[in-house]
């Protein structure tokens, strides 16, 4: 069994030996990824909204770069008639479903690893704004692409980094750029692909979308350890190393809610130069806890968890 105040006591040290590199991956890391939530990437997306129009009302990049202040406010005042004119003719129920389900898909696209937001796309086509929705649709599909396949397999090479450093503490930022090799990028970037897709669906459910991401929370460690796994077996494991240990996790998440307030005051500062590398290095201790066990236990495919450098 594990307990935070120990995987976080080795985490800390972890940091301290290799603060600098540890510090660099993270920034790259919250740079290409958005892994970070609200440093980097985030710091001008923290309001991240379950508004399916957060796109108009929050001047996005896009319309302050085709759209003057005059039609901005035309567009949000013809997007709250429509809105009003459909919600007029639901019950209750109907609408509650419909908040429901474009909430969870703005959670599930959130913007800080979505730039341009699909759903955004399609309200500009309810808006008569053909043109718009054409160039915010192009842009995200390019947004999603570079999602799957550099940004994921990056956020698995991030994994690997913090694997490996709390064995070496001169392990090199190179490591990030293993995942790439032809061999393991092909299979990471599947594996990847249907753990967020399978959790975008879950999504749907409400609650079905928190609970499955912590179900596959491990799937980047392993694939971290072995990227050749075949993403069944991926599955199969985490959600053998996960259960039991969900709403432990869930605590250990929370644990990070004061360094978080600190990094709100310090503008994102704080959590850039330590939170992030000390965030980091704690999830990797809880891998290696949680992966340890599945040996010992024997969990089924326990034999993919194979790199012996590893303890």
């Amino acid at each position: 069994m594990w307990n935070r105040k120990e995987l976080k006591s080795k985490a800390k040290l972890v940091v301290k030996k290799s603060y600098w590199t540890t510090l660099v991956v993270c920034f790259l890391m919250a740079l290409f990824t958005g892994e970070f939530g609200t440093s980097i990437v985030g710091i001008w997306q923290s309001n991240d909204s379950i508004d399916p129009n957060y796109i108009i009302n929050n001047e996005n990049i896009i319309m302050n770069n085709t759209i003057d202040e005059e039609q901005k406010q035309e567009i949000s005042a013809q997007a709250m008639f429509n809105q009003k004119n459909i919600k007029e003719k639901l019950n209750e129920t109907q609408i509650k479903i419909i908040d429901g389900i474009e909430a969870n898909l703005n959670s599930a696209t959130k913007s800080q690893k979505y730039i341009f937001k699909i759903w955004d796309a399609i309200k500009f086509f309810d808006l008569h704004l053909n043109i718009l929705g054409i160039k915010l649709c192009i842009a995200a599909v390019i947004s999603v692409g570079f999602i799957i396949f550099i940004a994921e397999p990056l956020i698995v090479g991030g994994k690997k980094y913090f694997l490996k450093v709390r064995i070496n503490n001169a392990t090199k930022i190179g490591v990030l750029g293993e995942v790439f090799k032809k061999e393991n990028w092909i299979n990471i970037t599947i594996t990847m692909f249907l753990k967020n897709l399978y959790i975008i669906l879950w999504y749907l459910t409400i609650i079905g979308g928190i609970i499955k991401s912590y179900e596959y929370r491990m799937i980047p460690y392993i694939l971290a350890e072995n990227p050749k796994i075949k993403n069944k077996e991926a599955f199969k494991l985490s959600k053998q190393m996960m259960k039991g240990n969900k709403w432990k996790t869930f605590i250990l998440d929370i644990s990070f809610l004061g360094w978080n307030l600190l990094s709100v005051v310090t503008f994102g500062l704080l959590k850039i130069l330590y939170v992030n590398p000390y965030n980091a290095a704690t999830n990797a201790e809880l891998y290696m806890s949680l992966r340890n066990n599945a040996i010992k236990e024997k969990y089924q495919y326990y034999e993919s968890l194979n790199d012996k450098n590893l303890k």
